[in-house]
């Protein structure tokens, strides 16, 4: 078993051949002949970070709206025909915590929505017609939770968007015509919640009601014929990492109820000749996804939940992939429960997804693409799933799925859709 090594992240961009990655990314010399901007990036939090906001409405027209926020730390930055090369540390112990409720007496109008974010560690880079070089570390030891909340026990809504993120520790790179050489360690040792729902008398148009929760997370996107180089490491030893999301309509036409809860989540998207990732995560904490819905009656009901101790996906629409993956999920387990009820209505769909450890990988076909791939995954803990789905009286179809999977591999070379 290995864990992600925090004492060996020096020196490793020097590593990192960048000229190779300015091959066809960036086509004028003058990028991979000037000096790189230098960004030093320290960050300390020992404070509670929190964030709150109530709104009560009676009736409007065109909707509510409220957004919540709470954040540790935060870096963003980007740069358009230049290089930048950032060093970053940010640490925080406080408790991060973000709650959004709104009451609504009769009508939430044509279209609400409602967002609550959490984050202890947050950075975002992007670099447009340029190079980005990222040595970042983001370590995390404070509970961050994320609530939101609609209560419209006897009111009317059109199209209801509800969403809660709670994060750990968050890493971003967007590129459009550019290049990176990466190298991000996360560690999370925090509780992460995120936890909330909606209750509704009457939905005439379509419901999205969501819980998003991991301990780490990264997102590489890279477009316009760009290219990256990535080394990732990620530790959750969390006790509990869960996402939770409950429902109660009285009439509703449309609604999805999701909640998605991953120790380590890994999402790498490219489209340009080359995406190179070598990727380590290790997860201990207990990853819980709960979604649970009604509705007296129902048009069409869709309730969702996914749990994984590690999830990879790394794709590039493009000339080569290259994936080193490493996998370690043990200690508390995953667990995703999914349930439904409802006395009449036309379609239900519950959906239960535990996984241990899951990691995907594709590469274009069209493009004469190639894939070279290293996995390896192991898994100890216990993984369950369970879907449940009641209807009391009519319905027209019912569809239950619940899958349980201690590691999943998928590598694919095919046409993009």
């Amino acid at each position: 078993m290995r864990k992600p090594a925090m004492t060996r992240l020096a020196g490793t961009l020097a590593a990192i051949p960048m000229c190779a990655i300015l091959s066809g990314a960036v086509t004028s010399p003058a990028f991979a002949q000037s000096s790189p901007s230098p960004v030093l990036n320290n960050q300390l939090n020992l404070g509670e970070i929190f964030s709150e906001q109530t709104l009560n409405v009676q009736t409007v027209s065109d909707g509510v709206t409220a957004s919540t926020v709470a954040q540790a730390n935060g870096l963003s930055g980007g740069v358009t025909n230049a290089d930048v090369a950032v060093t970053s540390n940010q640490e925080n112990q406080g408790a991060v915590y973000g709650h959004t409720i709104v009451d609504v007496g009769a009508n939430a109008g044509a279209a609400s929505a409602v967002r609550s974010t959490a984050a202890g560690n947050s950075t975002s880079l992007s670099a447009s017609n340029g190079t980005i070089s990222a040595f970042a570390v983001q370590v995390n030891s404070g509970e961050v939770t994320a609530r939101g909340q609609v209560e419209a026990a006897n009111a009317q809504a059109a199209d209801l968007t509800v969403s809660t993120l709670a994060m750990g520790n968050t890493a971003g790179v967007n590129l459009d015509n550019g290049s990176a050489g990466l190298r991000i360690s996360q560690n999370n040792s925090a509780n992460t919640l995120a936890d909330g729902g909606a209750i509704v008398q009457y939905v005439s148009g379509t419901s999205a009601v969501t819980s998003t929760t991991t301990g780490n997370n990264i997102n590489i996107q890279g477009g316009n014929q760009s290219a990256a180089r990535a080394i990732t490491d990620q530790a959750n030893t969390a006790e509990v990492t869960q996402a939770s999301k409950f429902t109660a309509y009285g009439n509703s036409y449309l609604t999805a109820t999701t909640a998605t809860a991953t120790g380590n989540n890994l999402s790498a998207t490219n489209e340009g000749p080359l995406m190179d990732v070598t990727s380590n995560q290790w997860n201990t904490s207990y990853v819980r996804g709960q979604a649970e819905g009604t509705s007296y009656q129902f048009g069409a009901a869709q309730t969702q939940a996914y749990a994984a101790g590690n999830s990879s996906q790394v794709n590039n629409v493009g000339t080569e992939l290259v994936l080193d993956n490493l996998q370690t999920n043990n200690g508390g387990g995953v667990e995703a429960t999914a349930s439904f009820e409802g006395n009449d209505g036309y379609d239900a769909v519950t959906t239960a997804t535990a996984m241990g450890n899951a990691v995907t990988g594709y590469v274009c076909a069209k493009c004469s693409g190639r894939m070279t791939v290293t996995n390896n995954q192991t898994n100890s803990a216990d993984i369950g799933a369970k879907s449940s789905t009641t209807i009391t009286s009519s319905g027209r179809q019912v569809t239950g799925v619940s899958t349980a999977i201690g590691n999943n591999a998928s590598f694919n070379i095919s046409a993009p859709n």
